[in-house]
C-alpha cells in the first residue's frame, strides 16, 4: 500500500491544536511538506517545531483569521502564486452549541462563511495547481452529525450538512481530473471542543462532567473517546495514492457511534 507522501505538499487549515494538528503532524511523517493556517501565529510557531523534518521538507504556515473571509482568500491566493497544492485539509472550529430554534441568524450566516465559504475560496484557489499536477486530495473534517444530528449543536448540524452537500458535488465536478473530494467524521474526540459540549451536557444533564463524560462514552460501543491521532490516521489514508479510488464519501471515526449506514 503506498502512502508515501514525499514531494507533496499539504495545507493543513486549523492546525495549531486537535484534530487539524495531529493531521499536520501525520501527514508530514509520511513526507508532505505542510503549510500551517491558523490565526495565532505563537500557536503555528510552536506547532512548526513540532513537525517532522526527517525528509527533507521545509514546513511553514500562513497566519489568517477564518472570520475574514477577505483575508483567507488574499493569503492563499498569494501562497498559491509560489507553492502547490496537492492536499487540503478544511478544518475549521465548529459553531457554539445551542438549539437551533433559539439560535440568532446571524449564528448562521457567520458560520456558513466560517465553513463552506472559506473551504471554497481554498478549493478555488488550490485546484488549477491540483490539476496540473494530475493529483488532488480535498479532504474536509465535518462531524458525524451530517448522518444524525446532534442534540444540542443546532447551527453546527445545519452548516455541517450543508458542507458535505457542497463537497459530495464538488467530487463529481472534479473526479475527472485525479482529484478527489471525501468528508471525515469525527465522532467524540478528546480535543477542546469536546470539553465544552461534556460541560454543556453536564450542566443540561445535571450531572458532574466527569459523570457526563462517562455518559457519553457510553453512546460509543467503543465505550471510550477518540484521540485526535485516530481521526489523523483517516485523514492520512485519504491524502494518500492508496485511496485514489474513494471519492465522495462521508469516512465516521467514530467508534460506531453513528446509527446509521
Amino acid at each position: 500500500m503506498n502512502l508515501d507522501l514525499t514531494n507533496k505538499n499539504a495545507l493543513v487549515c486549523g492546525s495549531t491544536a486537535g484534530i487539524g494538528k495531529a493531521s499536520a503532524k501525520e501527514l508530514a511523517a509520511l513526507g508532505a511538506t505542510i503549510t500551517l493556517v491558523a490565526r495565532n501565529e505563537e500557536k503555528l510557531k510552536e506547532t512548526l517545531i513540532e513537525l517532522p523534518f526527517e525528509k527533507g521538507q521545509k514546513h511553514n504556515y500562513i497566519v489568517a483569521d477564518f472570520s475574514n473571509s477577505e483575508e483567507v482568500k488574499a493569503k492563499i491566493t498569494a501562497a498559491t502564486a509560489d507553492s502547490t497544492f496537492h492536499i487540503l485539509i478544511n478544518n475549521t472550529g465548529g459553531p457554539k452549541g445551542g438549539p437551533v430554534f433559539s439560535a440568532e441568524t446571524n449564528e448562521f450566516t457567520n458560520a456558513f462563511e466560517q465553513h463552506l465559504v472559506n473551504n471554497h475560496i481554498l478549493v478555488q484557489a488550490v485546484v488549477p495547481g491540483m490539476k496540473k499536477a494530475d493529483y488532488g486530495r480535498i479532504i474536509n473534517i465535518i462531524s458525524t452529525s451530517v448522518k444524525q444530528p446532534i442534540d444540542g449543536l443546532g447551527v453546527s448540524n445545519t452548516i455541517r450538512g450543508a458542507v458535505a452537500s457542497w463537497a459530495k458535488t464538488l467530487a463529481n465536478e472534479l473526479g475527472p481530473f485525479g482529484i478527489t473530494v471525501n468528508n471525515v467524521l469525527p465522532g467524540f474526540t478528546a480535543t477542546d471542543r469536546l470539553a465544552d459540549i461534556i460541560s454543556k451536557a453536564a450542566k443540561r444533564l445535571d450531572k458532574s462532567e466527569s459523570e457526563a463524560a462517562e455518559w457519553m462514552k457510553g453512546l460509543v460501543p467503543a465505550r471510550r473517546f477518540a484521540q485526535p491521532g485516530e481521526v489523523a490516521n483517516a485523514v492520512a489514508f485519504l491524502a494518500s495514492e492508496a485511496a485514489s479510488y474513494i471519492n465522495g464519501i462521508n469516512l465516521p471515526v467514530d467508534g460506531g457511534r453513528t446509527k446509521s449506514l
